[in-house]
C-alpha cells in the first residue's frame, strides 16, 4: 500500500498564507499588511523590507535560491523573470542571501517584447512588474530549482497596462464600490466589502508523448490539421463520468498534489465527454486569485504531463467531431459579512436585493452582450463555439423556471405573488430516499447560465486566462449597479421607486432571456428577431471594444482607457493573423514533405500492383479503381497545396493588421479546409502502415 497523503499538511505548504505571515511577521507589520491587503493603501518601505525578508527567509527554508515577479501579460500565458537572492560577496567572500522591499514591491521588465498593439515600440523598452499585496506569493518546484513566484501587474514606462491582471484589479474595485451603494439601499451597513468571487472549470485533452511528437500539428498548433474520424468517438456516451484509466489516474493523482502545495483548492476530476478528455474544477475564490490559480492550473497540467510521458492539449478544438474543450467561468459576489447576493432564497419572489441584482445583470447582459462575447474570443473558440458540448455564440441568459417564471409575472403585473418550488423526486426504490429536486433543471447550451448561487460563463475557451471574462462581467454589473444607484438613492419612496426599477430593468431586458435548445435554427431566427447580436469569429467581436458604448463604460470606471482598450483590439487582430499563419505553414509542410509524398509513393506501388495482376490475367478492376480514386485525390490535395501557399505568401504582404486578419479568416482559413478534405479522404484509402502520422484513433485511444 503507498504511502498515505495527509492533504491538509500538503495544502498550501507552498504558499506564503497568512498564517505564516501572523507566525514571521511582528505584530504591527503583520497588521499593516492585512489592512493593505483588505482596504488597499501601500505599505511603508520599511514594512515592505521587512515582509520581503520574511518572504526570503521562509522561501530560502524550502531550498529557494531565486525570486521572481510572476505576471500575465497579453500573451495569454504567464511570464517570468529569475534572479538570485545573492548579493556581491563580502571582503572575506562570503555569499549572502538579500531581498529588499524594493525587490519585493517593484520590478522591471523589457516592454518591448511583449503584445502592445503599438503601445510600445521596439526602441522602448521600460515596463514595470507590481507586486499584488492581495495574491500570496508561492513557490514553483521545476527544473530550475525552487523559485518563489510574486504575483504582480504590468505596466509600461507611461503607465498603460499591458497585463490581464491590472484591468481585472480594476474591475473587481469598482463592483465593490457600486455594490456596496447597492447593499447599503438595503439597510446593510456592516459589509465594507463586496467580491467577485469566481471558479473555473478547466477541460483538457491528453496524448502520448510519442504519438505527440509524430504530429507536427499538435506540436506547432495545438491542435490537428489533418484528421479522419476514429472508427468511435463519443457517440455511445460511454466516455463521460467513466471510469479513469490508470494512465490518466496516476496523472490526475499527482496533478492534484502539485496543485494542493500550490493552495489551489482542486476538488473535481471526471471524464469529459470526449475519448481522452478530462476536467478539473476547483472551489470557488476571489477573483484575481481564481485568475492566477488557474494560469497555474493549466501550466501543472503540461508540467505534471511531460512527467507521465504524455502531453496536455487546452487548445478549444484539438480533434474535428468531437467536443472541444471550454472553461466554465463561475461568477458570484459576496459581500464580507457573508451576504451573497445572488442567493435568491427560499421565497426568491419576495427577496427585493436579489431581484434587483438580477434586474441589473439583465440590463448589464442585455446592453454589453457585444462585450462578453468578445471577453471569450480567440481563435481556438471559434472553432469550438456552436458545435459539440459548446454555447452558441449568440450571448443570452438562462435563469431556469422558476425565476423566469418570477421575471415573467413581474413584468405582466408588476408584482410576484409566488415562487414554483422543487417538487419530491420518488425513486421508486424503497431503499433509496425520496428528496426534494431543483426547482428547475440545467441548459447546457446556455452561454450565461443561473445555477443556483451564481452565474456560469460557458463560453470561455479552454486556453484563455479568466482575466478578461472576468473583468467584463465585473465592468457592466458595476455600471448597472450605478446606475440603479443613482436613482435609488434620490427616491423619495424607495420601495415604490426599487419595485418601479426592477419592473422597469426586467421588461426592457426579458430578450436577453432564452431557456430553450442554443443549438437550434430557430433560436437564430429568433435572436435575430430579437436584435440580439451574432457575432461569429474573434476578429468580428475585436472593433466591440472600442465602441462608443464600450469606451465610456470602462472609462467611467478606470478600468481601460481608449488608448487601451485600442491596443488590444490591435493585438486581437495581430494575435489571429499569427495564429492562423501558423497554421497553414504547419499544413504546407505536413503535406508538401510528408503526406503527399508517401501518397506518391503508395500510387506508385498500386500502380505497380495493377500491371502485375494484369500481367497474371486478371483484371485488377478493384485495384485500378483504388489507383483511380487515390491518384485524383492526390491530384485534389496538391493543388489545393499550391494555392493554400499561394495565399499564405500573400497575407504578409497585407501591412494594416486589420486586413490582414480578416484575409487570414476569409481566404487563407478557407484554403487550409480545401487542403484537409482531400488529405483526409486519402487517410481512408492509404494503408495505415503508408500514412506517415498517428491517427485519431491512436491519438484518442492510445493513452
Amino acid at each position: 500500500m503507498s504511502e498515505l497523503l495527509n492533504v491538509e499538511e500538503l495544502f498550501a505548504s507552498n504558499v506564503f498564507t497568512v498564517a505564516k505571515m501572523r507566525e514571521r511577521l511582528p505584530k504591527k507589520v503583520f497588521q499593516e499588511v492585512i489592512r493593505v491587503m483588505e482596504h488597499g493603501g501601500e505599505l511603508s518601505m520599511a514594512t515592505a523590507d521587512v515582509v520581503a525578508k520574511a518572504m526570503k527567509d521562509w522561501a530560502v527554508e524550502h531550498g529557494a535560491t531565486h525570486y521572481t515577479h510572476w505576471f500575465q501579460p497579453l500573451t495569454g500565458i504567464t511570464a517570468e523573470k529569475h534572479d538570485a537572492f545573492v548579493t556581491h560577496p563580502d571582503e572575506e567572500g562570503k555569499m549572502l542571501m538579500d531581498f529588499s522591499g524594493k525587490e519585493l514591491i517593484k520590478g522591471e521588465s523589457d516592454a518591448s517584447s511583449f503584445p502592445s498593439g503599438g503601445l510600445r515600440a521596439t526602441f522602448e523598452a521600460r515596463g514595470y512588474t507590481a507586486w499584488d499585496i492581495t495574491s500570496p506569493a508561492f513557490l514553483k518546484e521545476s527544473a530550475c530549482g525552487v523559485t518563489l513566484c510574486i504575483p504582480t501587474a504590468f505596466c509600461s514606462y507611461t503607465g498603460e497596462a499591458l497585463d490581464k491582471k491590472t484591468p481585472l484589479l480594476r474591475s473587481m474595485e469598482a463592483l465593490n464600490e457600486q455594490a456596496l451603494r447597492i447593499v447599503r439601499l438595503f439597510g446593510n451597513t456592516e459589509a465594507t466589502k463586496v467580491t467577485a468571487s469566481v471558479g473555473a472549470e478547466q477541460e483538457y485533452f491528453l496524448v502520448d508523448k510519442d504519438l505527440f511528437l509524430q504530429r507536427k500539428d499538435l506540436m506547432f498548433a495545438g491542435r490537428t490539421l489533418f484528421g479522419a474520424p476514429a472508427p468511435k468517438g463519443q457517440e455511445m456516451e460511454d466516455h463521460y463520468f467513466g471510469v479513469i484509466r490508470e494512465r490518466v489516474g496516476a496523472y490526475m493523482k499527482d496533478l492534484n498534489e502539485e496543485l494542493w502545495k500550490l493552495g489551489v483548492t482542486a476538488k473535481t476530476q471526471h471524464n469529459e465527454v470526449a475519448p481522452a478528455q478530462h476536467e478539473l474544477a476547483p472551489i470557488y475564490e476571489t477573483a484575481n486569485i481564481a485568475v492566477d490559480h488557474n494560469q497555474l492550473v493549466m501550466e501543472a497540467m503540461k508540467r505534471v504531463a511531460v512527467k507521465h510521458d504524455m502531453r496536455c492539449l487546452l487548445h478549444e478544438k484539438p480533434y474535428e467531431g468531437v467536443s472541444g474543450s471550454g472553461k466554465h467561468d463561475n461568477w458570484s459576489i459576496t459581500t464580507d459579512n457573508g451576504i451573497n447576493l445572488l442567493e435568491p432564497g427560499e421565497t426568491p419572489n419576495e427577496n427585493i436585493q436579489f431581484l434587483l441584482v438580477l434586474a441589473c445583470i439583465m440590463k448589464a447582459v442585455d446592453t454589453h452582450a457585444d462585450l462578453l462575447r468578445q471577453s471569450a474570443a480567440d481563435v481556438g473558440n471559434d472553432r469550438r463555439l456552436g458545435a459539440s458540448e459548446a454555447p452558441p455564440v449568440i450571448i443570452s441568459i438562462f435563469l431556469g423556471e422558476q425565476l423566469e417564471d418570477v421575471v415573467k409575472q413581474l413584468v405582466e403585473t408588476g408584482v410576484a405573488s409566488s415562487a414554483k418550488k422543487g417538487e419530491k423526486l420518488a425513486t421508486g426504490v424503497s431503499t433509496l430516499p425520496d428528496f426534494v429536486k431543483d426547482a428547475t433543471d440545467r441548459n447546457r447550451t446556455s452561454p450565461f447560465a443561473f445555477t443556483g448561487n451564481k452565474f456560469e460563463f460557458r463560453t470561455v475557451g479552454s486556453s484563455d486566462s479568466i482575466a478578461s471574462p472576468n473583468t467584463t462581467i465585473n465592468a457592466i454589473v458595476a455600471e448597472a449597479f450605478c446606475e440603479a444607484a443613482d436613482r435609488l438613492e434620490k427616491a423619495e419612496d424607495f420601495d415604490m421607486a426599487v419595485h418601479d426599477l426592477i419592473k422597469e430593468y426586467m421588461t426592457e431586458h426579458q430578450r436577453i432571456l432564452f431557456s430553450g435548445n442554443g443549438y437550434s435554427e430557430e433560436w437564430y431566427e429568433e435572436a435575430k428577431r430579437r436584435g440580439l447580436p451574432n457575432i461569429q469569429s474573434t476578429i468580428e467581436a475585436a472593433p466591440t471594444l472600442t465602441t462608443e458604448k464600450a469606451v465610456k463604460l470602462f472609462e467611467k470606471f478606470g478600468i481601460f482607457t481608449k488608448v487601451e482598450l485600442e491596443s488590444r483590439e490591435e493585438i486581437i487582430y495581430e494575435t489571429y493573423a499569427k495564429t492562423i499563419n501558423i497554421e497553414a505553414l504547419t499544413m504546407i509542410d505536413m503535406a508538401g514533405k510528408d503526406i503527399i509524398p508517401a501518397v506518391a509513393a503508395y500510387t506508385g506501388d498500386l500502380a505497380n500492383t495493377v500491371v502485375t495482376v494484369k500481367e497474371a490475367g486478371a483484371p485488377a478492376t478493384a485495384q485500378t479503381e483504388l489507383l483511380i480514386q487515390v491518384d485524383s485525390l492526390l491530384a485534389e490535395a496538391k493543388k489545393a497545396l499550391t494555392h493554400l501557399e499561394e495565399c499564405t505568401a500573400q497575407a504578409t504582404k497585407i501591412k494594416n493588421a486589420k486586413e490582414r486578419a480578416f484575409y487570414y479568416k476569409d481566404v487563407v482559413d478557407v484554403a487550409m479546409t480545401a487542403l484537409r478534405t482531400p488529405v483526409d479522404k486519402l487517410e481512408m484509402l492509404v494503408d495505415s502502415a503508408v500514412w506517415p502520422m498517428p491517427t485519431y484513433g491512436d491519438l484518442m485511444f492510445e493513452i
